[in-house]
């Protein structure tokens, strides 16, 4: 389990243009092929927005609706406006994933307190972040020139590797509640 709560929460992190996203999506496929439910929470560094203006939730939203949920019969979506509030901690936003999830992936929050895999590029020549930061598990990198670290160094392009890791490391079995 994690120290995040009673759901099983596997951080992503690295510096930008990693490789994160990438071993992310190649994680949820393989992890969702072995029959979990898997769910992630993405930090962005930059304001976003996942609605378009002329929409009818777009124009809620401008109106001053602080909650704005989008339904229709393939998907359903929750925005909700930070107006006056501090941005919220991964602690905030772990609660309202829906609890039938089996494995959370968190792709960046590099400064939270949670099990992290560090993913490092081929051409990296800084220092990593394993090597101050006790809650990195392992490192994710195709580097031949990584320097001394103690945790395990796995391919970033190995996201079958990379999947094994992670389900050893969190006590789950190797296939899903959701199996077929």
């Amino acid at each position: 389990m994690s120290a995040k709560g009673q759901r099983p929460v596997m951080g992503i992190i690295g510096w930008k243009n990693s490789g994160k996203t990438t071993l992310v999506v190649a994680l949820v496929r393989e992890l969702t092929a072995r029959g979990f439910r898997v769910a992630t929470v993405k930090h962005a560094h930059h304001a976003f927005d996942i609605d378009q203006p002329g929409k009818d939730s777009y124009q809620h939203r401008e109106a001053g609706a602080q909650d704005v949920i989008v339904s229709s019969g393939a998907r359903w979506a929750h925005m909700h406006e930070i107006r006056n509030e501090d941005e919220p901690e991964l602690d905030d936003l772990l609660p309202r994933i829906p609890i039938e999830t089996d494995i959370i992936i968190v792709e960046g929050f590099k400064r939270d307190a949670h099990p992290k895999i560090e993913v490092i590029p081929p051409d990296f020549e800084g220092t990593p972040l394993a090597l101050e930061d006790d809650q990195i598990v392992a490192i994710a990198s195709d580097s031949d020139s990584l320097p001394e670290v103690s945790v395990p160094v796995m391919g970033r392009s190995t996201p079958i590797e990379v999947a094994d890791f992670i389900i050893d490391f969190l006590n789950l079995p190797a296939s899903g509640p959701h199996a077929q």
